[in-house]
């Protein structure tokens, strides 16, 4: 398996072993309109003539090859780098009791991050990145943000170290 799919093993890896331990799962997607209504502006460039990279149906709003969603599992649609911006996740975690959150995905600088960051906003007790299951674009990029991340008191374990926790 190449290193660009390495991350999304491990996020499957990471969601089997919450599902084992009864964890609340929730798959957050990007899709927008096909006429890139809901997109930023500095994307909207991208999206004409019901084209683009995103687009509600097209092969860049699926998941990642091996990620699947379960019917017990949660599946949020958003159209912004954060999970919590103009959607209903906020409410649909503090209803289900949820005060801690554990993170995988992409973009670490982007999504992860934005997410992560609004999750320390809204005051979830713990918020955990498991590190080996996101991915930037250089080794580089990841470290940084995940330094960021360990500054505002994200805890950022690997795999390996979260599945040794209780």
């Amino acid at each position: 398996m190449g290193a660009a799919n390495k991350w999304s093993d491990t996020a499957m890896l990471a969601v089997e072993l919450a599902r084992e331990r009864g964890i609340f799962v929730v798959w957050v997607v990007r899709e927008h309109d096909p006429d890139g209504r809901d997109v930023e502006l500095f994307r909207r460039r991208f999206y004409s003539g019901g084209k683009g990279p995103a687009m509600k149906g097209s092969q860049g709003a699926e998941m990642a090859d091996g990620l699947v969603i379960k019917e017990e599992d949660y599946k949020l649609v958003k159209t912004r780098f954060s999970s919590f911006f103009a959607t209903n996740l906020d409410s649909v975690l503090k209803t289900s009791g949820i005060k801690n959150l554990v993170v995988v995905g992409v973009q670490t600088p982007n999504c992860v991050r934005q997410t992560v960051f609004d999750a320390v906003a809204l005051d979830y007790e713990k918020v955990t990145v498991i590190v080996d299951a996101t991915a930037a674009a250089s080794p580089e990029i990841q470290m940084a943000n995940v330094r960021d991340m360990k500054n505002i008191g994200v805890e950022t374990p690997t795999l390996e170290d979260w599945s040794r926790q209780a």
